[in-house]
Order: C-alpha cells, then sequence, then structure tokens
C-alpha cells in the first residue's frame, strides 16, 4: 500500500507491507503515521506564526513551558553539535533557534515508528529526502528491494543526482528483517536553494552538492547530513564518524565523489 500526504512543507510518501493484518488496521495506522507527521508540523514549524517553535524563536515562550517533545528534540540537538563539532548548531541559525536540520528526519523516524509498532511487515516514510524505513521491502522494483535475498527483503533507496533530474546518483540498501530499521537522509541546495547556514560565519554555506548519511536514526542521520552538506569533507573528522553507526556519501561541487567504506552495503542487521 503506497499512501502520498501533504505535510511539513513537501509531500510525504507511505509505503506499507501490512504482512497479513486486514485493511482497518492498516489504515488506522496509516491515519496515526500521517498524525505524527502533522503534530511535529504544528509544533516545530518556522513558518505557522502559532507553532510554539515559532514563539519561542520569537522570545514568547520559555522552552521549560513548551510540550515536552520540544525539549527532547533540543536534547538530540545538542548532541548532534557535539557529534559534529558545531558543524550542526540550531542555535547559530538567523532568528533564533531552529531544529529544522534534525526535526523533519525525527517527525519522519517516529511515523515510521507508528506503523511497525501497529504490526506491519514492513514500512517506509519518505519526506523531501529524509527516509525512514524498518522490516521487510515489497518485492518490487518501485517501492524498494526487487528480490528476496535468504531471509532477508532489504530496501533499495536512491539517492537523487544534483544535476540529473532523471537520474540516481547511487542506490544503497538498508534494513530488510523484522525489527530493523534505519534512515537515509540527503542533504544539498539542489532542491531547496540556499538554506543551508554556516553556524561559524552566521552566513549561507553549503561546500558539497549533495550530503546523504545512512544510519540507524534518521534523526541524528538528518543532522549529520546537514553538517556534511556545510562544512564539507572536513566535517568527516569530527565525532559521529568514530561510532561506527553511520556512513557517509558526497558528491563535490567539482563532480568528484566519496563514500565511505561501509556505504553502499550497510545494513544495521549485519
Amino acid at each position: 500500500m503506497r499512501h502520498v500526504e501533504e505535510v511539513m512543507g513537501t509531500m510525504a510518501t507511505i509505503t506499507i507491507v501490512g504482512g497479513g493484518l486486514d485493511g482497518k488496521t492498516v489504515q488506522r495506522a496509516l491515519a496515526e503515521s500521517c498524525g505524527v507527521l502533522h503534530d511535529a508540523d504544528a509544533v516545530f514549524s518556522t513558518w505557522k506564526a502559532e507553532s510554539p517553535m515559532s514563539m519561542i524563536r520569537r522570545g514568547e515562550l520559555d522552552v521549560a513551558l513548551a510540550p515536552d517533545v520540544v525539549r527532547d528534540v533540543l536534547v538530540l540537538c545538542e548532541q548532534a553539535r557535539r557529534d559534529t563539532a558545531g558543524w550542526f548548531d540550531p542555535w547559530a541559525m538567523p532568528g533564533g533557534v531552529d531544529p529544522t536540520g534534525l526535526v523533519k528526519g525525527w517527525a519522519v523516524e517516529r511515523a515510521c515508528n507508528v506503523l511497525i509498532q501497529a504490526g506491519v511487515a514492513g514500512a517506509m516514510v519518505n519526506a523531501g529526502g529524509d527516509i525512514a524505513v524498518s522490516g521487510i521491502a515489497p518485492p518490487d522494483s518501485s517501492g524498494g528491494s526487487a528480490e528476496v535475498q535468504g531471509d532477508r527483503s532489504p530496501w533499495r533507496v536512491g539517492i537523487a543526482h544534483p544535476w540529473r533530474t532523471d537520474a540516481v546518483a547511487l542506490v544503497v540498501q538498508i534494513g530488510g528483517r523484522a525489527g530493523i530499521g534505519g534512515g537515509v537522509a540527503t542533504s544539498g541546495t539542489y532542491e531547496r536553494g540556499a538554506h543551508l547556514f554556516d553556524p561559524w560565519s552566521r552566513q549561507p554555506r553549503c561546500s558539497l552538492a549533495s550530503a546523504t548519511v545512512i544510519g540507524p536514526s534518521l534523526a541524528m542521520a538528518d543532522a549529520y547530513a546537514t553538517a556534511l552538506a556545510v562544512g564539507g569533507d572536513r566535517v568527516l573528522a569530527a565525532p559521529w564518524r568514530a561510532h561506527g553507526e553511520y556512513e557517509a556519501y558526497l558528491i563535490r561541487r567539482d563532480g568528484s565523489e566519496l563514500a565511505t567504506p561501509g556505504v553502499v552495503t550497510w545494513d544495521r542487521g549485519d
């Protein structure tokens, strides 16, 4: 089953492998999953004047009085700031704290988890290049895996090419077992324009044509990809790579590419 939901300023595509669940159960899970995305948008949108995050940025709401999820996300943002040696820093954004570089991945990851907790065999949620998967992929080439490998049916995710709109730059493989999932996040300016900021110069900056990070948490992969796009190759030396859980694929502005050793065959279950 596939569903497209307009939310968070983009189109989120949700793919569900029901695994024998009845239609009503799947529909309820889908509705709850979409609700997670809309709730995150309502809380964290910097475009909606009434959102708690907009109120925090204007100094009208103290973080201590905001919804609990705001503090949860900011804790993750602080971890990402440390992990990237400061290259991801929501507190350095123009207009006040802005966790956008992590929160979309966080919301998409939560929306995918809702589906798995409902008992589906597999799920993928793709919102503007932030992709969370869990469980097994459908046996077709359009939604994920084209073949089952032993007891596995891994998801295959195409990374958009920054200059060729009709092509993918790379296909990565992820998950494919019950209870196993992860995230793929890609950052750059070729789709959204100059929206990335250097936390050190406080100026717009994007050092790479495209930066992709793959790992167990889409929220953190989203933040790491943002940092990588801004800071370029030097961010590969930051502490986040020492964890050994995240892989990176980058395309430089001159067209050259770099992939960390496990990027193509990365699988949290191996």
